[in-house]
């Protein structure tokens, strides 16, 4: 890799640690390349992506960036898995580190906080931007349908009351 390609990787891989909401730092040595497969097309289904670099150039592109602290979980074949949604690539990696032991989870980072393992299977356990989404609208909504109910109930009743009024004068 001549120097160019150097640079390039670097900014990259500085891009990665700005614009994402979550990167999970983990050891990979061992992993066959279907299982490396497997955990990209687990990342690609939740909008996150897997990223192998080297050490060097990554602890590079970390400099000067507010979680450049992480910069100490860098050594032997680390792998960084990331997304936009500060919850999902922490899901996959814990979902995957569950399944494969080859995969272990050193730790990460969140906007501006470096995360241990243990800060990594926390943020892995809250609700993903679209469980937010799908539980706010969840809770607009059922106002609007309990006044729906509400506004139809008389209606239905009066129904009732009629039908019932209609049976006994057929009876009688």
């Amino acid at each position: 890799m001549d120097r160019a390609q150097k640079e390039k990787v670097v900014e990259e891989l500085g891009q990665i640690f700005e614009s994402s909401g979550v990167v999970v730092v983990a050891h990979y040595a061992g992993l066959t390349v279907a299982e490396m497969q497997d955990l990209r097309a687990r990342a690609r289904e939740v909008g996150g992506s897997v990223r192998v670099a080297k050490n060097r150039l990554t602890k590079i592109a970390l400099q000067g960036k507010p979680c450049e602290s992480m910069a100490d979980m860098l050594t032997g074949m680390t792998v960084l898995t990331y997304s936009e949604d500060p919850v999902a690539a922490a899901k996959v990696a814990e979902d995957y580190a569950k399944t494969n032991q080859k995969f272990e989870i050193l730790g990460g980072t969140m906007g501006e906080n470096v995360l241990d393992r243990a800060g990594v299977e926390t943020v892995s356990k809250m609700p993903s931007r679209d469980e937010l989404i799908a539980s706010i609208v969840g809770c607009i909504g059922a106002p609007a349908a309990n006044i729906a109910g509400a506004i139809g109930a008389p209606a239905s009743n009066i129904a009732s009351i009629l039908s019932t009024i209609e049976e006994k004068a057929e009876a009688a």
